[in-house]
C-alpha cells in the first residue's frame, strides 16, 4: 500500500550510526579487499547501507535490485527470489552472492558456484566455526520444526546439539533466552546472533559472519556449506471429509510411531491439518527417498480410510 503524501525524510545520521555498528562491532579486523560480492538489496532497506557496509571492507562490490521507488520492494528479487542473484554470481565470478530481503532482518547466500544457502546452510557454517572455536560453552543453538534433518546430522558430526521451536523469529529469541544460547534462526535465513546483537535478526550481520568464516578458514562457501545435506521429503495432501485428532486413530498412531523408530535421530514424521483447506497434511522426511515415499503413501492410505472424503 502507497502512503498518501509525500514519504519521510531519510535519516541519515541514523543510518551512519547503524553503518558504524556494522563495521566497529561485527565486521571488526574483517578484511575483505578484492572478495567479489554481488548483494541483492531486494529494492528495500539495505539498498544504500549494505554497500556501503562491503564497500568500505575492501570487496568489490557489485549491487543489483538497489533502487527502492516505493513499490518495488521484494519484486522478482531478494531472499525469495534469489534466481537472478545466482544468475549474477555466475558471470560475475564472485566469490559469494547475498540476497537480503525487503526489511533487512534476513538473507540467503549463493555460493561461488551459483547454489542456494539457506539458513539451515548458514546455520551449518555459523555453527560448526563455533564449535570449533570454542564459542559455544553449551553446545547447542536454536532451530525451528522446518528446518530440515540433514542441519541435526551435520551440527551433530561437531558435537552440537539442537533445541527446536514453532515456526517464527519470536519463538527463536524466546528459546534462545530462556536455554541462554548463542545461536538461533530458522530456514527463511532470519537468523539471530543472541545477545550480542541484541536478538535482532540482522541480514547484514548474518552476512558478514559468514565471511568471517570464510576468510577464518580460507575455504569456499561451498565446501563450508557442503557439511550441510538436506534430506528429502515427502509431502502427501489427503481431502478428508471431517477433522477429528489425528492421535484419535490407532491405526495412524501405530504406523506413526513404527516410522519414526524406523527413521531415529535421521528423520520425522509430520501429520496436520491444513488450516484453509479440508485437507491433512502428511510430511516424511528421511535420508532414503524411496522408503519415505512407502512410509508417506501408507500414512496417507490410513488417514482415506478413516477420514477421507468421498
Amino acid at each position: 500500500m502507497k502512503l498518501d503524501g509525500p514519504p519521510p525524510p531519510a535519516d541519515h545520521e541514523l543510518e551512519n550510526h547503524y553503518l558504524a555498528h556494522l563495521l566497529d562491532k561485527v565486521a571488526h579486523k574483517l578484511p575483505l579487499d578484492g572478495v567479489r560480492i554481488v548483494l541483492d538489496c531486494a529494492n528495500g532497506g539495505g539498498s544504500r547501507v549494505g554497500p556501503r557496509v562491503f564497500g568500505r571492507l575492501g570487496a568489490q562490490i557489485v549491487s543489483i535490485c538497489a533502487e527502492p521507488d516505493g513499490d518495488n520492494i521484494n519484486r522478482e528479487c531478494g531472499a525469495t527470489k534469489p534466481a537472478r542473484l545466482q544468475q549474477e554470481v555466475r558471470s560475475q565470478g564472485a566469490a559469494i552472492g547475498i540476497a537480503l530481503d525487503g526489511d533487512g532482518d534476513r538473507c540467503i547466500l549463493v555460493d561461488e558456484k551459483g547454489e542456494l544457502v539457506n539458513g539451515d546452510g548458514i546455520l551449518t557454517v555459523c555453527a560448526r566455526q563455533m564449535a570449533h572455536k570454542k564459542e559455544l560453552p553449551d553446545p547447542r543453538i536454536v532451530a525451528t520444526v522446518m528446518s530440515n534433518r540433514g542441519l541435526f546430522r551435520a551440527l551433530r558430526d561437531v558435537g552440537v546439539g539442537i533445541v527446536t521451536t514453532d515456526v517464527g523469529d519470536r519463538r527463536v529469541v524466546e528459546a534462545l533466552k530462556r536455554e541462554k544460547l548463542r545461536l538461533g534462526g530458522e530456514q527463511s535465513g532470519h537468523i539471530v546472533f543472541g545477545g550480542e546483537n541484541h536478538w535482532i535478526g540482522d541480514g547484514l550481520v548474518t552476512a558478514l559472519h559468514v565471511l568471517r568464516v570464510m576468510r577464518e578458514t580460507k575455504k569456499p562457501l561451498s565446501e563450508l556449506a557442503g557439511a550441510y545435506r538436506a534430506f528429502p521429503q515427502v509431502l502427501l495432501n489427503v481431502p478428508v471429509s471431517r477433522q477429528p485428532s489425528l492421535s484419535s486413530i490407532p491405526s495412524l498412531v501405530a504406523a506413526r510411531t513404527k516410522f519414526e523408530e524406523e527413521l531415529g535421530e535421521d528423520g520425522r514424521v509430520l501429520l496436520r491439518y491444513s488450516g484453509t483447506e479440508p485437507l491433512a497434511r502428511v510430511m516424511v522426511e528421511g535420508p532414503d527417498l524411496e522408503r519415505i515415499k512407502k512410509q508417506a503413501q501408507e500414512l496417507a492410505s490410513l488417514i482415506q480410510a478413516a477420514i477421507g472424503a468421498a
